[in-house]
């Protein structure tokens, strides 16, 4: 049997412990519920299990029984991450969500929790296969709250004993690309992300005496509107920047000026420099504003993930892996990275490796206008479940195999 065919045996294992897991989201670092689903999955597996201390990951690692040089055994490392997200589901599936205010599908973990438990079979029947060692990460915490680093510090790239040679993620997209397509790039493949939080400290009065205050809302909405204008007047439009507001607070009645007024925002960059320039350039501009209005502004500018970048030689043989399983048609290297961030970028900064997108969009949607990740009408396909199960096997089974080669 072909580790595709053996995948499709399992699929209705797999796409029941998507739909258990679908039904009950868990948000953050701490998912004991989820946890619990795993291990599951993992019991009567060769697996050695080490749990977090700070979170309820899961590290999982499969030592192959193959000859080798034992003192050099290659390590392979593959993630799945496992938390959902703070939005109320809207999709109507009939496995949707019993918890309120969370969602799973968002953005598809529960499948990326499935497919890698899937694989955890998989390599468990092929341990006689692997010259080297296979470790599953387990993750939580990947919306907001650097899960990654967290597993990081509690060791999770000495699991093996030794740091993994290469490490792969992958990612269910529900559009960009159509149904079952698997894509990426070398490189730059992701944005890095930052967080921008701002307090405009001002004087309350009556909105009909706005002379007689100091109104920190027209200077916050001032502030707003001249960031989007500073990035256009002074970073060149072909390494982007992206900065949106997406919370905005101020007052409690119409007529009454607030002392202070509060915004939030995500600021995306595609390189180092632009990173370090925006940290430098935005307290510089809004503390400008404030000084020319005679108020006062609080200015937290947070380093939230690093860019997420792909090792070349890495991503090159996730191609090839790819293309022999599935077949050329099932693969696209991307144009250009994506403005999304992600925390795996903490492993390929220790470990050179690739993250895998692929498309899981509703076989009754387009791909092009399909509510995409972290909408509450975001719907992602059963069917690749199997595909992606079969991918994380081969990645593991290749890559041992070569390195173990030489």
């Amino acid at each position: 049997m072909t580790v595709i065919a053996d995948a499709h045996e399992l699929q209705d294992d797999i796409v029941r412990l998507r739909h258990r897991l679908h039904q009950e989201p868990e948000i953050g670092l701490v998912l004991p519920r989820t946890q619990e689903k795993v291990l599951e999955a993992l019991d009567g597996l060769p697996y050695e299990i080490i749990l977090g201390r700070e979170t309820t990951s899961v590290t999982a690692v499969l030592r192959g029984t193959a000859a080798g040089n034992a003192a050099d055994r290659p390590v392979v490392l593959l993630r799945g991450d496992m938390d959902g997200l703070p939005v109320q589901e809207a999709t109507g599936v009939p496995y949707s969500s019993r918890i309120d205010g969370a969602m799973h599908d968002a953005c598809g973990h529960d499948l990326h929790t499935a497919m890698l438990a899937g694989a955890a079979t998989l390599l468990a029947e092929r341990r006689h296969q692997l010259a080297g060692d296979v470790v599953l990460m387990f993750q939580p915490g990947e919306e907001g709250c650097d899960g990654a680093g967290v597993m990081l510090r509690e060791g999770v790239l000495q699991a093996a004993g030794r740091r993994p040679d290469a490490a792969y993620a992958l990612h269910v997209m529900s559009g960009l690309e159509p149904n079952a397509r698997f894509f990426t790039k070398p490189d730059i493949l992701m944005s890095a992300s930052d967080g921008l939080f701002v307090t405009v400290h001002g004087a309350g009065g009556h909105g009909s005496a706005p002379h007689s205050a100091q109104d920190p809302v027209t200077t916050a909405a001032e502030m707003v509107t001249a960031l989007q204008v500073m990035i256009t007047r002074q970073f060149n439009m072909f390494d982007p920047v992206v900065l949106t507001v997406g919370l905005l607070q101020a007052g409690t009645k119409r007529n009454i000026i607030p002392d202070s007024a509060r915004f939030e925002a995500t600021v995306r960059t595609f390189s180092e420099a632009n990173r370090d320039k925006m940290m430098l350039a935005v307290p510089r501009l809004l503390e400008g504003i404030a000084a020319a209005h005679g108020l006062k502004v609080t200015v937290d500018y947070q380093a939230e993930y690093p860019l997420t970048v792909t090792d070349a030689a890495e991503t090159e043989k996730a191609e090839r892996i790819i293309t022999e399983l599935f077949g050329g048609h099932r693969y696209v290297r991307m144009a250009r990275p994506l403005s999304g961030s992600e925390d795996f970028s903490r492993i390929l900064d220790a470990v050179p490796g690739s993250f895998i997108c692929l498309s899981a969009t509703d076989p009754a949607a387009d791909y092009r206008t399909a509510p995409f990740n972290h909408s509450p009408f975001a719907t992602f396909d059963d069917n690749v479940l199997a595909d992606g199960t079969a991918l994380y096997t081969q990645l593991a089974l290749t890559r041992i195999a070569e390195l173990a080669a030489g």
